[in-house]
């Protein structure tokens, strides 16, 4: 398991800031007025909710002509709520203070179960996947959660970490293991299997508001990775031409009509996978559906061959 998450120490200091930002509020304001003051704590400690309403906003204007099913405004409510609370989870508490909760499993009871790497996204660490590696655990299969550094760093750089990840898992089980990625995840699988040139290392690839063809949302990062998320930009044709060239094992993509950082939805979709939309999930809540769960389940229980 990594020993150091950049991520984990930028989110444990934005969540202190947040909580000291609202508790000094409360405390000046309290004495004049109750109201204001718990007002003025709530709004701090949910400011993220007005950037996320912009998100939202957004997709619907910029998914237009896209032929996915565009979301009634009634949708799109239910799905910002969720979201406010899953980025509460993730970014507050999961992955800025548990993400070493659940260590990777690869001890000896796991040889013969096929088992998993998890890849995830844009300013994340492996604390993202908290109850999927609970829940990995419990059903006895091996896996391996990684930590992609730099967090500002170039897709490309993120190979030798999945490099490590999948050879270990595979050496722990025998089998080739099911990589579940969600977001920029998906795309750093996708480059570490142009490095890696062997689609057998590989049962099958599980991407989950992935944006395979950039997004709309990217325009505005500065970041190398986030560069690399611009729709038609070099980095993604490059590596289109690329896998045009050679063979990918099966992937499946998982995508939204509310996914408010990957849009247009048919974004998160490749070409020859099996494209599978989960309407009315937002980017972070999408991950956690249990309709992927399941699937993902019924992927580590199917056949395949076995790596000596």
């Amino acid at each position: 398991m990594p020993g150091h998450s950049s991520v984990a120490r930028m989110q444990q200091l934005s969540t202190a800031t947040l909580l000291a930002f609202a508790a000094a509020w409360l405390l000046t304001q309290w004495p004049t007025s109750a109201l204001r003051a718990a007002v003025g704590a709530l709004m701090v400690l949910f400011a993220h909710g007005l950037f996320l309403a912009v998100e939202f906003l957004l997709l619907r204007r910029a998914g237009r002509n896209d032929p996915t099913v565009c979301p009634a405004w009634n949708a799109l409510l239910r799905a910002w709520c969720n979201e406010v609370l899953q980025d509460i989870r993730v970014f507050a508490w999961r992955q800025p203070f548990c993400w070493r909760q659940v260590p990777d499993h690869l001890g000896a009871e796991v040889r013969g179960k096929r088992g998993a790497v998890f890849i995830h996204g844009f300013a994340c660490n492996r604390g993202f996947w908290l109850p999927w590696l609970a829940r990995v655990r419990r059903h006895g299969h091996g896996f391996v959660a990684v930590n992609l550094e730099p967090v500002f760093g170039s897709i490309d750089a993120y190979s030798e970490t999945v490099e490590r990840a999948v050879s270990q898992v595979t050496l722990a089980t025998g089998l080739p293991p099911v990589l579940v990625c969600h977001s920029m995840g998906g795309l750093a699988a996708r480059a570490w299997l142009r490095q890696a040139g062997d689609a057998s290392r590989v049962h099958h690839v599980v991407t989950i508001g992935t944006p395979h063809q950039g997004t709309w949302l990217a325009r505005f990062s500065r970041a190398a990775n986030g560069r690399q998320m611009r729709l038609s930009n070099e980095w993604l044709l490059a590596l289109q031409a690329a896998e045009a060239q050679g063979s990918l094992p099966s992937f499946t993509c998982w995508y939204s009509n509310c996914d408010n950082v990957v849009f247009p939805p048919q974004c998160a979709t490749l070409p020859d996978a099996n494209n599978l939309l989960l309407q009315g999930a937002a980017h972070v809540d999408l991950a956690f559906r249990p309709d992927i769960y399941t699937h993902f389940l019924a992927l580590l229980a199917s056949p395949g061959s076995r790596k000596t």
